[in-house]
């Protein structure tokens, strides 16, 4: 009787914490320790990039971004090629190993700085590890969005942030404390842990097949497994064709917009007050740290009560009026407030808005969450930090000061909540499945 309770009270307590059903569990931990491992190789490596911005200055950045945007458009018919002839079960873990082999590659060309150069090889770097954050991360989400359906992603998404969030606090703590080549090392060994994660998910799947879209199957529809197919360009076209990737495409223009003036902002203040490389990338190292850690607070309690109560569309509008808040205060504290407000929209844009606007792709159909999704959160995010900081470098020549851009910033901001608001509401959307957020029984789902 005594094991029965405890037995029962365990599984309540896990329900209350994660929301996750029994047969969840295993899946939910191996979600969790696959996305800690992603974000923890990117914030191992984010303060070595980000040290050549500060070395470099704002005027300049325009042409880090620019490189990025190019190279990721280039590599966006890859992609789609993959997406449309392999299954998942192949192309997940493919991105992860490109990942792995070119890292690899990175631990001789350190050690060859001197005769590379120190601009060459940080250019390189640096348009490097910002696709690779952007596709490694776009094609988690995208994997989530297509093991889970709409229920399950509301219940188990911020949960699974929170692992993100957890590497994430992990990845810079680990940065200050080591040298470069031990790092790409350590990132080499969290993304094939990764890869393991992504075949164990995929596995799961098998056994637990998504539910929507096992329904929708049954009336002749492409199941889980099955390939994609369509164009390798496909994602680009549906981008401009349907309004649910356009309202997707300009929430994350403004929210980019946001991120890349704070950043920008961040990177001059830092490049004034700190002349020493190190210290430099110590500095974004603890940036990043107390980033992570209060955006793990906002998942943990902001986000989860958010999502599970009233939905992605006002977890979205949420995470907009946070950083209206934190940009109102900047315009009229000025530079002292620059780094704080980096912290409080960046903690935002990840600890809130993020899952959020995931989770509404689990009601989409495939090939926009493979192909749609990647080129917005890749090709489409690039192209806001070239439009911005272009844009930026002309303010700064008529005289606009961290003042004037916080402004500007609230405004896009304000309009990141409309069309948050708006794209949870899009007629393309699967209407959510709301039994799968509160139905107590534990057993698996019926196919």
């Amino acid at each position: 009787m005594t094991s029965a309770t405890n037995s029962v009270g365990r599984t309540g307590l896990w329900r209350l914490v994660t929301g996750a059903h029994a047969h969840e569990r295993r899946v939910l931990l191996i979600a969790f320790v696959y996305f800690f491992c992603v974000l923890a190789a990117y914030y191992v490596l984010r303060p070595v990039r980000d040290q050549f911005s500060a070395a470099v200055g704002s005027t300049n950045l325009w042409q880090f971004w620019t490189g990025t945007f190019i190279v990721t458009l280039a590599l966006a018919p890859v992609f789609g090629a993959m997406v449309a002839r392999y299954r998942r079960e192949v192309f997940v873990p493919a991105v992860n190993l490109f990942a792995v082999a070119c890292l690899a590659l990175f631990i001789p060309a350190f050690a060859a700085e001197d005769a590379i150069g120190v601009r060459l090889l940080g250019t390189i770097f640096y348009i490097w590890l910002s696709v690779f954050s952007l596709f490694v991360v776009s094609v988690f989400w995208s994997f989530m969005a297509d093991v889970f359906d709409s229920g399950q992603a509301r219940r188990l998404f911020p949960v699974i942030a929170v692992g993100g969030t957890l590497g994430a606090v992990a990845g810079p703590t680990i940065a200050a404390l080591l040298p470069i080549r031990t790092l790409l090392l350590i990132a080499i060994g969290l993304m094939l842990v990764a890869t393991v994660c992504a075949w164990m998910v995929s596995a799961w799947s098998r056994l637990h097949p998504n539910r929507e879209r096992s329904l929708a199957a049954s009336d002749g529809a492409a199941s889980d497994h099955d390939v994609i197919g369509g164009s390798i360009w496909s994602g680009l076209l549906q981008t401009l064709r349907s309004p649910f990737l356009r309202r997707m495409a300009a929430l994350m223009v403004l929210g980019d917009a946001v991120g890349t003036v704070a950043y920008v902002l961040a990177a001059d203040y830092i490049k004034l007050h700190y002349a020493d490389a190190e210290a430099r990338k110590t500095v974004y190292a603890h940036i990043d740290l107390v980033t992570n850690l209060l955006q793990l607070g906002l998942q943990l309690s902001v986000t989860r009560l958010l999502m599970l109560r009233w939905g992605p569309a006002v977890t979205l509008v949420a995470a907009a009026a946070t950083k209206v808040i934190a940009l109102v205060a900047t315009v009229f504290v000025g530079p002292a407030a620059v780094l704080p407000m980096l912290v409080a929209t960046r903690s935002s844009f990840y600890g809130i808005g993020k899952p959020a606007a995931d989770s509404l792709y689990a009601r989409a159909d495939r090939e926009l969450r493979y192909k749609g999704k990647n080129v917005i959160d890749t090709a489409v995010w690039r192209f806001g930090d070239v439009v911005v900081s272009v844009a930026m470098k002309g303010l700064y020549g008529i005289g606009i000061g961290v003042a004037g851009f916080a402004l500007l910033s609230t405004i896009a901001a304000a309009l990141e909540g409309v069309f948050g608001w708006r794209s949870a509401h899009s007629r393309e959307l699967r209407d959510e499945d709301v039994d799968a957020v509160d139905v107590p029984n534990d057993a698996p789902r019926e196919s």
